[in-house]
């Protein structure tokens, strides 16, 4: 599954993917900050992130692989410290700030249920309402064609996972 979300993420030219992301229902994310596929050597895998220090902030402009081509000025951390488990259950704790600090923190919002949307001001928000609504239109005439899972697939995957852990 972690091969699986590498792979979507460098074919979305992506540097972080979260779990719920790709419809699975674990609290993990990957990384890769170069964005590079040939770069494994930076291919990070984090389970069970943790925040457990931010410090100062910083605006930049986010985008995201769950609503693409909107990005839109997001105020984060300038520095975070991060505790996790690499996939070989190593436990992590990663001083990060620059664009790691933000994609840590990008992708611990996705697993807590929160899109860079939900941070931006109502100003920034109003000026990104037109895309957004393009993309839901979209999103909803492919799921009326069958191309995008219905709530009744996702809960039958969720229990097929659910089901091959045990």
């Amino acid at each position: 599954m972690v091969a699986e979300m590498f792979e979507i993420m460098y074919e979305n030219n992506g540097i972080g993917l979260a779990a719920n992301q790709v419809d699975l229902p674990y609290r993990l994310f990957v990384l890769n900050l170069s964005g590079d596929a040939s770069a494994r050597d930076e291919e990070m895998v984090l389970i069970n992130p943790v925040i457990v220090r931010r410090k100062g902030t910083e605006e930049e402009s986010e985008g995201c692989l769950s609503l693409p081509g909107i990005r839109a000025p997001v105020v984060r951390a300038a520095e975070v410290v991060l505790r996790a488990y690499r996939l070989s259950g190593e436990e992590l704790e990663w001083r990060a700030s620059g664009l790691a600090a933000r994609a840590i923190q990008h992708e611990v919002d996705h697993l807590d249920g929160v899109l860079f949307i939900d941070r931006l001001t109502p100003q920034a928000l109003e000026e990104i309402q037109d895309q957004l609504r393009e993309l839901e239109s979209a999103f909803h005439e492919k799921r009326s064609l069958g191309a995008i899972a219905d709530e009744r697939q996702i809960e039958l995957r969720l229990r097929e996972l659910e089901a091959a852990r045990t």
